[in-house]
This record gives structure tokens, C-alpha cells and sequence, in this order.
């Protein structure tokens, strides 16, 4: 099989490229083509994930309108020669009008309820939509919902294990407590008409916090000279190993919320955005959710001042574990077997999906 992955954001590589790497082993072919808006391209050069670039996006609504056209226009030139039997991507529009361009199903994965652009523009040319079982919407006929989350992908037990080496990168001691923040950058086309924490809010969150805890920042835009001093200064693949070892995470991206949750990490999520994915790890008690900045810190102190927190929350990542599936496998066995797959998690889904369920919890003594 001969498979077309569009990638737009560096959350689709790790979404993507366990299930690459074992589908290339069964004999599968893949052209990979990626924006280069993040760090997309070094992750893929990193994992040894060859790929086709198409071009950095832009900000502005006029300037994603031009690199619509861009994108679509390598998309089809590319998919012309690789002649795929399909088209994989997570939300990606320019995929999607492509399928529809030569006359191959568009399989894509979404998660993200509120990104209203990326719907209208892709899901008409969509063939079959996968969601997780908690998505809000009803997207029709075209929708198969799956009992996980997209960051089991790559964070399941299957597949990674946190590398303590970490605390030394970040030169913390085994025992001493440290809070990850995330502040997001505000340029994703569903991002229009919101926004984040403020400058003063940050200043006043990186001295309070510093006060129970040591404070490392990972930001997308550039931070104020006294707060580059908390910056994170480790290669970027290696963020999950953090995440999974810190006391507490708190911030304003979506993606590294529900890792924290996927991790067994008190997450405390503020945004005005949220996703089914988030409202259902809130009710899971894997994180807790913010509309706006108050109470905040009150609630991440409270959580930094609790004892034994980590090992609470390993019970709650214990019982999501045992209730998901594994992703990527599930991923696998849906596209070898597709068009067949769909009616299948029509007609029985929860049957076929015991075989993706994952149960050895001793996986678990590897966190401190």
C-alpha cells in the first residue's frame, strides 16, 4: 500500500511516526509532506522520517488564504508521482481537496472540536473521519469514534518510557519538585479572537511558583529578557521525558495538557478553548481546566503542597490506561484492513477494540 501523510504541526509527527515505522516493516510505502511551521522538520529528521517540504504558513487571514493554494498545489504535484492509494493526516484541509482532486479516500484524524476553518475546509472531502469516542460533535456518517487519545499515539506504554536522564538536562535533583508552564504562541487559524495569559500574569506566576517549586518555561514565541532565564534548553524530543517527571504543568496549549494526563502529571489547562478530549480528562481527574487566569495559582500551589501527588496521579493514569486502547495498533489494524474497517467499528466496535486494551501496570514502577 502506497500512503500520502500530510503533516502540519508537531504533534502530527509524534501521532504519525510509530505507526510509519511499523507499517514500513510490513512492506507499506509512505511519502511524507510537512509544513515547516514549528520544529515538524527536525523531529522527522530526527526519528529518520524522510519528508517534502511544503513551505512555512502564515499569520494573517489573507497570507493562510495564499498558503492554502501553496500547500494544495505541492500536495497534488507530489501525490501525481507517488501515486497513493490514500491520503492520511490529522484536520488537514489541503490533503483533503487533493483526495478529491485525484480520486483517493482521505482518512484523517481530528480532535479539535473548535477549529470550525479546518472542518469547513476539510471534512467535506474527508472519506472517513476518526475521533475519539469523547469528541462533541456529530460529523456524520463519515465519523468512526475510538475509545483513546491521540496522544496515545506515542505516549502509551507500548511505546515510550520516560528517561530520568532528564533531571540531570535540567540539573534537578530525584526528590526536588519542578512545574513545566507553556505559553503558545496565538497564530493557529482556530486561535482568531482569543487569547492568553498576559505579560504581567507570567511575571506573576514564575515568582509565585518559584517560591514551591523550581520553574522551567517551554514558550512558541519569543519571552521577555527576565523570563529567558526559565527556559527550557534541551532538544525538543526530549520534552515528554520532562513532563513525565515534573510535580505540575500548567498552560495554555492543549496538546501538552493531554500529555501531562497520558504521563500520570497534574495538568492544569487555562484557555477559553477547550475539546471533548480535555472536558473528559477533567471529569478522569487527570486535569483541571481554566476558562481565564483566576484561581490559578491557588489551585497550583494547592496541588505543589500536596503529599505523595505524583503517585495519586499514577493511579488516575493507571485507570485511563486500563479503560483506552493502544492508538498506533488500532491504527495499524484500521488502514491495512480499510474500507472493510469501517463497517467492522460500525457494527462492533467495543469487540474489536478489546484487542487494542493494554494491562500491564507494572509499566508504572518506572516513574519515580
Amino acid at each position: 500500500m502506497r500512503i500520502l501523510i500530510d503533516i502540519g504541526h508537531p504533534a502530527h509527527v509524534h501521532y504519525f511516526r510509530n505507526f510509519i515505522k511499523i507499517m514500513e516493516k510490513k512492506g507499506h510505502e509512505f511519502l511524507i509532506i510537512s509544513r515547516n511551521k514549528e520544529i515538524e522538520h527536525y523531529l522527522l529528521n530526527k526519528y529518520n522520517i524522510p519528508f517534502i517540504d511544503k513551505g512555512k504558513g502564515q499569520n494573517s487571514l489573507i497570507g493562510k488564504s495564499f498558503y492554502y493554494l501553496k500547500a494544495v498545489y505541492i500536495i497534488f504535484i507530489k501525490a501525481i508521482r507517488f501515486r497513493p492509494n490514500m491520503l492520511l493526516s490529522f484536520g488537514s484541509p489541503y490533503a483533503s481537496f487533493v483526495s478529491k482532486l485525484i480520486n483517493k479516500p482521505h482518512i484523517m484524524f481530528n480532535d479539535t472540536e473548535h477549529a470550525k476553518l479546518s472542518h469547513l475546509l476539510s471534512d467535506p472531502f474527508a472519506k472517513t473521519i476518526l475521533t475519539p469516542l469523547c469528541y462533541n460533535k456529530d460529523l456524520g456518517k463519515k465519523q468512526i469514534r475510538f475509545n483513546g487519545y491521540m496522544e496515545l499515539c506515542y505516549l502509551h506504554p507500548n511505546y515510550f518510557t520516560p528517561d530520568p536522564s532528564i533531571l540531570d538536562l535540567l540539573k534537578v535533583k530525584k526528590d526536588e519538585k519542578y512545574v513545566i508552564l507553556r505559553f503558545v504562541s496565538w497564530n493557529a487559524s482556530h486561535d482568531v479572537w482569543h487569547s492568553g495569559l498576559s505579560l504581567e500574569i507570567k511575571h506573576k506566576a514564575v515568582k509565585e511558583l518559584s517560591k514551591h517549586a523550581k520553574v522551567f518555561i517551554s514558550s512558541e514565541g519569543n519571552l521577555p529578557k527576565d523570563l529567558k532565564q526559565y527556559q527550557i534548553k534541551f532538544p525538543p524530543e526530549k520534552i515528554h521525558d520532562a513532563l513525565a517527571f515534573a510535580t505540575l504543568f500548567i498552560g495554555e496549549g492543549a496538546t501538552m495538557s493531554s500529555e501531562c494526563a497520558m504521563l500520570g502529571t497534574p495538568a492544569i489547562y487555562i484557555n477559553s478553548l477547550t475539546a471533548g478530549t480535555l472536558e473528559e480528562q477533567e471529569k478522569s481527574k487527570l486535569l483541571f481546566g481554566f476558562r481565564n487566569p483566576k484561581g490559578v495559582l491557588e489551585k497550583a500551589i494547592e496541588l505543589l503542597s500536596t503529599s505523595n501527588i505524583k503517585k495519586q496521579y499514577r493511579k488516575y493514569r493507571q485507570k485511563m490506561l486500563r479503560d483506552k486502547i493502544d492508538v498506533t495498533a488500532f491504527m495499524v489494524w484500521f488502514i491495512e484492513k480499510y474500507p472493510e474497517s469501517v463497517n467492522i467499528m460500525k457494527e462492533n466496535s467495543s469487540e474489536i477494540e478489546k484487542r487494542f486494551h493494554w494491562v500491564n501496570l507494572d509499566y508504572q514502577n518506572k516513574f519515580r
